[in-house]
């Protein structure tokens, strides 16, 4: 479509418009300066804009209604929020965090030598590399698929990301808004949020807090934090993690066969969430769900370096996808995952990348270990001063996520109590699920004497309460 209007110095052809005196706005309406109107001086024209400032608007574009369905906001913001609120009202406030699982060491110093010459080596003429494979740098993917899977999976089977939680966004792109979902209850809120903003729910039930369109597992002490299948409808996505965030509960051997028998016998997809893996100290757990017989024909897996070597901000993970992995059509779902991830990303950082490398050989795993075992002498000193003030606790042993049961209180009320209290941030399990509304959880993500100084504070506080029932501000 062709617009020409040509008066008195303004003109406007496909929206393009030409005189520097007048806004953009103003030069696009013609009752404004147009036909019939008569040119005003230069000078009359700036006073009248900077007397006239431009009025608000909002744009014809509809919104993706799927946004309006989520709750709130995303839990983690949410309880910064009101960490600001409280450190407003009190500015001397020393507060202690045991709230996001964001990692506090150093990154070890070898690991941290593999990211410097990553760095490096962009630096040189030799060393230099533009964009690299979507998938990933194939020297990292071949030492991930040997040193974490003991080549179990084929390094082609492995992407190379910007993290867990960024690849279970591009999963969700792969599936689309057709299929059904179920999640444990409690869990990650990003498997939830996700399904919402594809489309793979209605609206959230009021009276239960569950979203329609969303099978809800539920794990909590009465079944071992492990869902009973025989009770969960058939759906054709299963998002399980374990050592599980929040619960910290990992799923035994036998747990995880029946977890993939059942998928196998629906015809469903499992994304596993191995993130917490290496925290895992019993040698009779599974670290990953591909050890399971059957899995590599039903199951996905996604993992980062965040929690393994302190990566949270470096930003590096990857997702198993089986090649044995297929879609009813016979479509390997891979094919459809290599698609998104060339499209929607462009390969994660080289200098992170290097760093990847680093963590897995010898030295840089043996760093490792060290940095998780600080994290779980953490969880025990959480775990163990919990448990002495009579309070119901799980996890902290195969994971660093401490799970404390309030029986019949709000967990937002828990949260608000711990932090006038104590001065000591934690999250409020209603975030995390309904199943998580009278259960906080803890995080020995922080370091080892802000632990201690918590548990001293918590027990300060609470010194000779038995029953949680009777905690109260």
């Amino acid at each position: 479509m062709f617009v020409s209007w040509v008066h008195s110095g303004i003109s406007c052809w496909k929206g393009s418009f030409v005189d520097a005196d007048l806004s953009l706005e103003r030069r696009c309406y013609a009752p404004l300066v147009g036909p019939g109107t008569r040119a005003q001086p230069r000078r009359v024209r700036r006073r009248r804009q900077q007397q006239q400032p431009l009025l608000a608007m909002t744009t014809q574009v509809q919104r993706n209604e799927n946004f309006s369905k989520l709750q709130g906001g995303y839990l983690f913001p949410e309880i910064a929020r009101r960490r600001r609120q409280y450190l407003e009202r009190h500015p001397e406030a020393s507060l202690i965090s045991l709230g996001i699982g964001d990692t506090t060491q150093p990154i070890p110093p070898h690991i941290c030598s593999g990211l410097t010459h990553g760095a490096q080596r962009l630096g040189t003429k030799e060393g230099y590399s533009g964009y690299g494979d979507g998938e990933g740098l194939y020297a990292l993917r071949q030492r991930i698929a040997s040193s974490i899977y003991g080549d179990r999976v084929k390094p082609e089977d492995v992407f190379v990301s910007d993290g867990a939680k960024c690849d279970i966004a591009r999963i969700q792109m792969v599936f689309g808004n057709q299929v059904t979902v179920a999640v444990q209850d409690p869990s990650y809120p990003v498997y939830v949020d996700t399904a919402v903003m594809v489309g793979q729910t209605g609206r959230i039930d009021a009276s239960t807090q569950q979203y329609d369109g969303i099978v809800y597992m539920r794990c909590d002490a009465a079944n071992d934090f492990f869902p009973d299948l025989r009770q969960v409808p058939r759906t054709d996505i299963i998002f399980f993690c374990s050592p599980n965030n929040p619960t910290g509960a990992a799923a035994s051997r036998a747990q995880l066969e029946e977890l993939v028998a059942f998928a196998r016998y629906n015809g469903s997809i499992i994304v596993y969430d191995a993130a917490y893996a290496p925290f895992i100290r019993d040698p009779s757990v599974p670290r990953s769900i591909l050890e399971i017989d059957g899995a590599h024909e039903c199951a996905i897996e996604v993992n980062s370096f965040s929690k393994y070597a302190g990566f949270t901000g470096v930003r590096l993970g990857w997702t198993v996808v089986p090649s044995t992995l297929r879609f009813a059509d016979g479509t390997p779902v891979a094919k459809d995952f290599g698609r998104v991830m060339n499209t929607a990303f462009n390969g994660a950082s080289n200098i992170a990348q290097q760093g990847g490398l680093a963590c897995l050989d010898d030295a840089g795993r043996a760093e490792i270990e060290r940095l998780i075992d600080y994290y779980i002498e953490n969880a025990r000193l959480l775990r163990e001063g919990m448990e002495s003030l009579g309070f119901s606790v799980h996890g902290g042993r195969n994971a660093p996520y401490i799970w404390v049961h309030m029986p019949g209180r709000s967990s937002w009320d828990v949260f608000t109590e711990f932090l006038e209290r104590c001065q000591v941030v934690t999250v409020p399990g209603a975030g995390f699920g309904p199943a998580g509304y009278d259960y906080v959880r803890l995080s020995a993500f922080a370091p080892r004497e802000a632990c201690r100084e918590a548990m001293r504070r918590i027990q300060e506080a609470f010194g000779g309460v038995t029953d949680p029932a009777r905690v109260s501000v």
